[in-house]
């Protein structure tokens, strides 16, 4: 359903089980970057008032998933470490086309957020088969659902701005670039992406 090209290597939630104040810390501000990402697509695009009408209670929802990852960190009396560089997702936006029309520069921004939450789904339907601790394998099972209706929600925003045929070419692109992103990323257990 997700497209991605190329799966996450299974080593990498056995490396995050073994990790787990890490892989909070990091998906707790990938929450908080995906909250951001979302005002910013209302701000920047308000003429698209379908687009901000459905993008809008996705603020709520990452936020509240933000808050959510802070509550699984406190039940296991670990902090909230400092925010790190993100090498996947600065790889994915060096791929990000700009100039164009509005529409095509909208279409773009949607397609590079479908793609993070695609991955994240991945990922998180790993950790809710593979990690140990029960409770985040509920929690990681919730996530995953969560995040592919987030990826369903932008890439068909994606479409219906940018246009079909060539939205759908773009996003092979996209694929076939993250294909090779993640192919060069170090395998590491602390980190979401």
């Amino acid at each position: 359903m997700l497209g991605l090209k190329l799966p996450t290597d299974p080593r990498w939630a056995d490396l995050a089980g073994k990790s787990i104040e890490d892989i909070l810390t990091d998906h707790a501000y990938c929450e908080q970057k995906a909250t951001s990402t979302a005002i910013s697509l209302i701000q920047n695009y308000p003429e698209y008032e379908d687009m901000v009408n459905q993008v809008s209670p996705l603020v709520k929802e990452e936020w509240g998933h933000f808050e959510l990852v802070l509550q699984q960190l406190k039940k296991r009396n670990l902090k909230l470490g400092k925010q790190r560089k993100d090498h996947y997702v600065s790889a994915l936006y060096t791929f990000m086309r700009n100039g164009g029309s509005r529409a095509e520069s909208l279409a773009e921004k949607l397609l590079f957020s479908a793609l993070i939450e695609a991955r994240s789904c991945e990922r998180f339907k790993l950790l809710s088969k593979n990690i140990e601790d029960e409770e985040l394998r509920s929690f990681y099972k919730n996530l995953m659902v969560s995040e592919a209706g987030h990826y369903k929600l932008f890439l068909d925003l994606a479409y219906t701005i940018g246009g079909k045929d060539r939205t759908e070419k773009r996003w092979e692109e996209w694929l076939t670039y993250e294909a090779d992103v993640m192919k060069q990323l170090e395998l590491r257990g602390d980190r979401v992406h």
